[in-house]
């Protein structure tokens, strides 16, 4: 058993979802059929793709704890090629603040509360517990690791964890900022196919939306595909007889965004639940 592979599975017994890393600090393709960003990926496999294989098979969202995908044939050749071991934060419910040099290391100790610490290269992770949305360079030498994001495992690091606090949510807030303005996440149609309503009662669709958050809400693993799925089945029950409001959709991508995705990703899937299901 490698070095790398025997630390994913440790940090994956204590609730830490690790996956490979290929030279360059880049996640491996965990199939060949995926080598050299076969299976339409982002660049540098840092976004998954649409394969099954298992989907998606590469990037931060192929971080898991599950022993068996871990020690399995499918990740084999990655672990023996691996040049590190990262993990998905978000997937263990923490959040790093990723200091990349002295400078930001003097900042965090002045203007955030004490935590874990893990020295890196050339600087710091911070490590509070909580989860937040992922965003890079929101002050000069510090990134956001949490949500849809991964970092390197460098160890358990030294110190009491600490609450994920305000002052760290609040450096990922853009104002003005486009990817949370309703008018664009909403920009979708949704009265071309009004009708007769079957439902007797809004209390059906209102539970039915509250189920879809939930659902969205409580994914550790394959945001965009469980945002999709359930933009489908939202769409499937409610999409033709006029039942949606903008309210309703609003909902939706509130809870798909604090799952770290994008106003543009929600507005895709919605639109291509749409396009399956011919609305």
């Amino acid at each position: 058993m490698s070095t790398h592979l025997h630390t994913a599975l440790s940090i994956a017994a204590h609730g830490v979802p690790p996956l490979p890393l290929r030279v360059g600090k880049v996640p491996f393709g965990n199939c060949p059929a995926c080598a050299k960003n076969a299976c339409g990926g982002r660049p540098n496999m840092k976004t998954p793709g649409p394969c099954t294989c298992p989907a998606p098979c590469h990037g931060w969202a192929a971080a898991t704890t599950d022993r068996n995908v871990i020690n399995s044939r499918t990740w084999a050749w990655a672990w023996r090629e691996a040049a590190g071991v990262a993990y998905h934060p978000g997937g263990a419910g923490l959040t790093v603040v990723d200091l990349d040099n002295p400078a930001a290391i003097a900042w965090a100790r002045e203007s955030l509360p004490a935590t874990r610490t893990v020295p890196t290269t050339r600087g710091e992770h911070w490590i509070y517990r909580g989860t937040m949305q992922s965003a890079n360079a929101v002050r000069p030498g510090v990134d956001i690791k949490s949500l849809m994001q991964y970092a390197r495992w460098l160890g358990p690091g030294t110190g009491a964890m600490a609450p994920l606090p305000a002052a760290v949510r609040t450096l990922a807030v853009k104002e003005p900022s486009t990817a949370r303005r309703t008018p664009q996440a909403l920009s979708v149609p949704l009265s071309a196919h009004r009708g007769e309503c079957p439902h007797r009662t809004p209390t059906y669709l209102d539970r039915g939306i509250a189920m879809a958050e939930q659902r969205i809400t409580e994914a550790r693993e394959a945001v965009h595909a469980t945002v999709y799925r359930t933009f489908l089945a939202v769409l499937s029950t409610h999409g033709r007889c006029g039942c949606l409001t903008e309210t309703h959709t609003a909902r939706l991508f509130t809870a798909a965004q604090a799952k770290g995705e994008t106003a543009r990703h929600c507005t895709d899937a919605w639109t291509n639940a749409l396009t399956t299901l011919g609305l």
